[in-house]
């Protein structure tokens, strides 16, 4: 269970991420809330999978997930360009991240 919570709150890190951008430095008030529901979600998940995942797993997670689905909602909406070498590392980032699993 802990596990599912820790890659749901990498995921919501994607969205906090992404509602920043579009709340133009809190200026739009829809993003802006979905920013902090979304924060506070996500950190929740973290602290609720830290109870029995270890800190420093557990946050490598979550950071590398949220990386992972915050780079690829750039590229999909063309907020950044997809190259060869950016895809790749993001695969690698997400082959740690799996890894991370596999050892923990």
């Amino acid at each position: 269970m802990s596990w599912l919570v820790l890659i749901f709150s990498g995921a919501l890190e994607a969205v906090w991420a992404a509602a920043l951008h579009r709340s133009k430095g809190f200026r739009k008030p829809i993003p802006s809330v979905v920013f902090v529901v979304s924060l506070l979600a996500s950190t929740g998940g973290l602290a609720f999978a830290m109870r029995s995942i270890p800190t420093g797993t557990a946050y490598a997670v979550w950071v590398g997930v949220g990386v992972v689905l915050t780079a690829a909602y750039a590229m999909i909406t063309k907020v950044e360009r997809p190259t060869a070498a950016r895809l790749l590392l993001l695969a690698g980032i997400g082959a740690c991240v799996v890894g991370l699993k596999v050892v923990a």
